[in-house]
């Protein structure tokens, strides 16, 4: 198995556009084509994940949060960072993240979340703003079919639960070939008009070279005119995380019981309790407290996350309720989501989910 395989079927789900500026998610020890003898799957990356993917002949580390966030200028083994990327250079490791661009999808981080609490009618708390594109062709009549279709192939025409959405406007195109064409329709150096059809659709700006290629492939003309627009529309597929709904309404200290109990918390911080049932579900993995206000106006009974600072909590004003089980607890189970989503694609590939807990913080009770 080549390192390539693994990494571009990991990004066919979280597109490492998908990531937040910050970030750095991707391919970051390793070459694409080296071969892949096994993977250790963990969050985080420390020198006893090293360890333990050496002592067994693992040569590819799969986490969550990357190891490098920022640029390295020396390698002195000064931080366990320096050490850890030394270390991996020297045992042939491969190292690959995935972190805010998994946080990001239907069936990442933020999914794995819903799962656990058992919510329904899931969809994302703060869509990408920014990441829908429009294309715009013309093709002969007879062709344009044939056209659409191959666009709604390579993935364009998505719009939430619908496929194949376009908008088609006959007119006539005109163009004229020098000497040095070999037009489909047409004599060089006369005008041509053509009955065409002008064919919009949208697409996510990830899939932009894929769409193009598609387009240009079937298109009948020798030279293929198509403009491509920036939209503003938010994209409800991809976003920052997650607002469900429980089956039924929920006792506000039951819920956090069983909040508690199921990411095996050792504490839940959380603000007042408001003596109304919970309903609505909204949550983030690691740190959210940056999208409190949009838990708030979407009517959250809770807003679960993790990293929340002393006076955040005041943010909540007593309308719904701060539940901060922890960054490491909220994203303890993507492991989970790699090792499903890696065993599905690679069945007989050697998998292996790491021994260690790598919560760096711990708890005096």
């Amino acid at each position: 198995m080549q390192l390539k395989q693994i990494t571009q079927f990991i990004e066919s789900i979280a597109p490492l556009s998908f990531q937040e500026s910050y970030d750095n998610a991707g391919l970051i020890i390793g070459h694409p084509e080296d071969e892949i003898s096994g993977i250790l799957i963990t969050l985080d990356i420390t020198e006893e994940i090293l360890d333990e993917a050496i002592r067994k002949n693992l040569n590819l580390i799969v986490a969550h949060h990357p190891i490098v966030f920022s640029g390295i200028k020396k390698l002195n083994g000064k931080n366990y960072i320096e050490r850890c990327v030394a270390k991996a250079i020297k045992n042939d490791l491969a190292i690959y993240a995935a972190h805010t661009n998994l946080d990001s999808v239907f069936g990442g981080v933020n999914s794995k979340i819903c799962e656990k609490l058992e919510l329904r009618n899931c969809r994302i708390l703060v869509p990408t703003p920014n990441f829908l594109k429009k294309l715009v062709t013309f093709a002969p009549n007879a062709n344009a079919e044939k056209v659409r279709n191959a666009l709604f192939e390579s993935g364009a025409g998505q719009i939430g639960n619908y496929d194949s959405c376009s908008f088609n406007l006959t007119g006539t195109g005109s163009f004229r070939g020098n000497e040095d064409t070999n037009p489909y329709v047409g004599e060089k150096n006369q005008l041509h008009l053509e009955d065409e059809t002008r064919i919009e659709t949208i697409f996510p700006k990830n899939l932009q070279s894929r769409v193009i290629e598609a387009l240009l492939k079937v298109h009948p003309y020798e030279e293929v005119a198509y403009d491509i627009y920036p939209l503003d529309n938010e994209y409800a597929q991809a976003g920052i995380g997650m607002i469900g709904d429980l089956s039924n309404p929920v006792d506000e200290m039951e819920f956090l019981r069983h909040l508690k109990e199921t990411f095996q918390c050792t504490v839940v911080k959380h603000t007042r309790l408001l003596g109304k049932p919970i309903h609505k579900v909204a949550v983030c993995g690691g740190s959210g407290s940056s999208y409190l206000k949009n838990a708030l106006a979407q009517k959250a009974d809770i807003f679960i996350s993790g990293d929340f600072k002393y006076h955040q909590f005041f943010d909540a004003e007593q309308q719904l309720i701060i539940a901060d089980i922890g960054h490491f607890e909220s994203e303890q189970f993507t492991k989970e989501v790699f090792y499903e989503l890696l065993t599905k694609k690679f069945p007989k590939f050697a998998l292996h989910l790491s021994e260690f807990n790598t919560n760096p913080v711990n708890y005096l009770i």
